[in-house]
C-alpha cells in the first residue's frame, strides 16, 4: 500500500464527508481507480473517517463543550444543549443497529449509491423551494427548538442508505424545518460527531483482526490527510452555503451519478 493512495484517499474523505456530495459515492470510484478495494480498504475508510470527525471536533471545539454546561457559550437561555443533540441522533441510532449488518452485507454496491446519489439531490432541490415557501425561524444555532431536532433527526435516517450523505439529509430536514443554511450545516457537523464517533467505533471494532502494526504508516497518512483537509473544507462549505445555496450540489449529485453509471454499467 503506497503513501501516496492513503493521501488521494484522505484528501478525497476530508472534502466530501461533510459536503452534501457523498463521500460514500466518490470513495467508492476513487478507490476502484486506485485499485484499493476489499476488507483492508474499507477499515481504511473507517479510519480516515475519524480523522474527518476530528476536524469537527477542533472546529467547534466551544460549542461542543458548551453542551456541556461549560464557558460562554452555555450561559445564553434556551442554548442549544444536549437534548437536542440526544433528539437528533437517536432515530438514526435505533435504525442503524437495527439494520447495520443489512446494509453492509447488501447496500454497499454502485447502483444502492447511484439511486442514493440521485434521490438525495432531488431532496436537496425540494428542501430549498420548501424553505423559500415557509421562510427561516431559526437563525441560529440557540434558535432552534426540539421539534426541530427531531425533524433533522427523522431525515438523517435517509443517510443510512449508502450515497445518500448525512450532511444532505440532515440540511435538508434543517432547512424544510425553518433553519437557515448556515445553522443546518452547523448543527449537521455537531451532531454528527457522536453518531459517526458511534458508527466507526464499532466498524473498526468489527474489522480489528484483519489490521496490524505494519498499516500504521498507511492509516496514520490518510488519517491527518482528511482531518486536514476537513478542517479547511468545513470552514470553506459554512460561508458558501450562505451563499449559493444546495442546489449547485444537487446538481453535482446528479453528475456524480452519471459518471459512476458509466463508469460500472457501460
Amino acid at each position: 500500500m503506497f503513501l501516496w493512495v492513503a493521501i488521494v484517499m484522505g484528501i478525497i474523505e476530508g472534502i466530501t464527508e461533510f459536503l452534501p456530495v457523498s463521500s460514500t459515492g466518490h470513495l467508492i470510484v476513487a478507490g476502484h481507480m486506485l485499485d484499493f478495494t476489499g476488507d483492508k480498504a474499507k477499515t481504511f475508510e473507517i479510519v480516515i473517517q475519524l480523522g474527518s470527525i476530528l476536524a469537527v471536533v477542533v472546529l467547534y471545539w466551544n460549542r461542543l463543550w458548551s453542551l456541556l454546561g461549560v464557558g460562554k457559550m452555555a450561559k445564553k437561555e434556551n442554548s442549544l444543549n444536549l437534548g437536542h443533540i440526544f433528539i437528533a441522533i437517536m432515530p438514526a441510532v435505533i435504525i442503524g443497529l437495527l439494520v447495520h449488518d443489512f446494509i453492509k452485507a447488501h447496500l454497499f454496491s454502485p447502483k444502492t449509491v447511484i439511486v442514493g446519489l440521485v434521490i438525495g439531490g432531488f431532496l436537496m432541490l425540494i428542501a430549498e423551494k420548501v424553505q423559500n415557501k415557509k421562510g427561516v425561524n431559526a437563525s441560529d444555532l440557540d434558535d432552534m427548538t426540539y421539534k426541530q431536532a427531531l425533524k433533522i433527526g427523522l431525515f438523517q435516517c435517509l443517510s443510512l442508505w449508502p450515497g445518500f450523505s448525512r450532511s444532505g439529509a440532515t440540511i435538508s430536514g434543517g432547512l424544510i424545518s425553518g433553519l437557515n443554511h448556515r445553522t443546518a450545516a452547523d448543527f449537521s457537523f455537531i451532531q454528527a460527531v457522536p453518531i459517526m464517533i458511534a458508527a466507526s467505533g464499532l466498524d473498526l471494532y468489527k474489522s480489528r483482526d484483519i489490521l496490524s502494526a505494519a498499516d500504521l504508516p498507511f492509516f496514520l497518512t490518510g488519517f491527518v490527510t482528511a482531518f486536514l483537509v476537513a478542517a479547511v473544507a468545513i470552514l470553506f462549505f459554512v460561508k458558501l452555503i450562505a451563499k449559493v445555496k444546495l442546489t449547485p450540489f444537487a446538481y453535482y449529485r446528479f453528475i456524480i451519478a452519471a459518471v459512476l453509471a458509466v463508469f460500472f454499467y457501460l
